[in-house]
C-alpha cells in the first residue's frame, strides 16, 4: 500500500500532458499540466539584446513567472496591483531563466533575445518545475520557428531542459511532490538537468532537522529518473 496521498509510487511521476493549441501568436507555447499543477508558457522572439549585450554578438533568454490570483484553495492578490513582485516570484522567474541559458548556445542565437512568460492556472506543487519543463517546450518551438525561416542556421539547443521536485515524505524519499506532499516534507529539492543527465541547478531545503548525505543522494537518483521520464514525455508530445 502506497503511503503517498495519491496513492502513487514513491518513483512514480504525476500524468504530463502538453497542450501546443493554446496561442496563435506566440512563436512557441504550451500548456504543461502535470498532476492537477497547469502552467501556460510562452515564448516570444524579438530581435535585439538588453543594452549589457548590445555588441557581444550574443543573445539572450529571460523569464517572467507569475501565479493567476485564484490558482490555489484561496484567492490572492494580483501582484500588479501591489507594484511589485514577491521575493518568491523573482527567485522564480530567475531561476527558469537561469535554467533555460544554460541549456541554449547564446551565440548560436545572434542578437536576439526570447522572453518566457510562466503563467500559473491551477497550483497543486511543482510550479516551478514545470515552468521550467514548459520553458523548454516552447523554447524548442521558438528555435524551430527561427530554424524554418532560417533565421538562425544552427540549433542553439540541442537538449530539452527538465526539471522534477523531490522529497522525503514520511521518512522516504518520493519523487514529483504535489501539494499534499510538499506542505509535509522533511526535505524537499528541485533538480533542473539536461536529457542526458547534466546537472543545471539543485534547489535542496531541510524543513525541521538536516537530512543525510545518503539520502540526498537518495533524491538525485529519483529526480534523474523522473528526468529521463520527462524527456521521453516530451519527445512523445512532439512526436503526435
Amino acid at each position: 500500500m502506497s503511503l503517498r496521498p495519491s496513492g502513487r509510487a514513491n518513483d512514480q511521476l504525476r500524468p504530463t500532458d502538453f497542450d501546443f493549441t493554446i496561442s496563435k501568436w506566440a512563436e512557441g507555447a504550451c500548456l504543461i499540466s502535470t498532476g492537477d499543477t497547469r502552467v501556460l508558457v510562452t515564448a516570444s522572439v524579438e530581435e535585439g539584446v538588453p543594452p549589457f549585450m548590445k555588441g557581444s554578438g550574443k543573445g539572450w533568454l529571460t523569464a517572467e513567472y507569475g501565479m493567476l490570483p485564484r490558482a490555489t484553495d484561496t484567492r490572492g492578490n494580483r501582484e500588479a496591483a501591489k507594484g511589485k513582485q514577491s521575493g518568491r516570484t523573482q527567485e522564480i522567474q530567475r531561476l527558469i531563466g537561469r535554467s533555460m541559458r544554460a541549456a541554449v548556445d547564446l551565440r548560436l542565437l545572434g542578437e536576439r533575445q526570447i522572453k518566457i512568460d510562466c503563467d500559473v492556472i491551477q497550483a497543486d506543487g511543482g510550479t516551478r518545475t514545470a515552468a521550467i519543463v514548459g520553458a523548454s517546450v516552447a523554447v524548442r518551438q521558438a528555435l524551430d520557428h527561427l530554424l524554418k525561416l532560417e533565421i538562425i542556421a544552427t540549433d542553439p539547443m540541442p537538449e530539452h531542459v527538465l526539471a522534477v521536485s523531490c522529497g522525503l515524505y514520511k521518512g522516504t524519499p518520493v519523487l514529483d511532490l504535489d501539494y499534499a506532499e510538499d506542505s509535509n516534507a522533511a526535505a524537499d529539492a528541485n533538480f533542473v538537468m539536461t536529457e542526458s543527465g547534466g546537472l543545471i541547478e539543485v534547489q535542496g531545503t531541510a524543513e525541521d532537522t538536516p537530512f543525510p548525505r545518503q539520502e540526498f543522494i537518495a533524491l538525485l537518483d529519483l529526480a534523474e529518473k523522473g528526468c529521463k521520464e520527462l524527456g521521453a514525455r516530451i519527445q512523445q508530445a512532439f512526436s503526435k
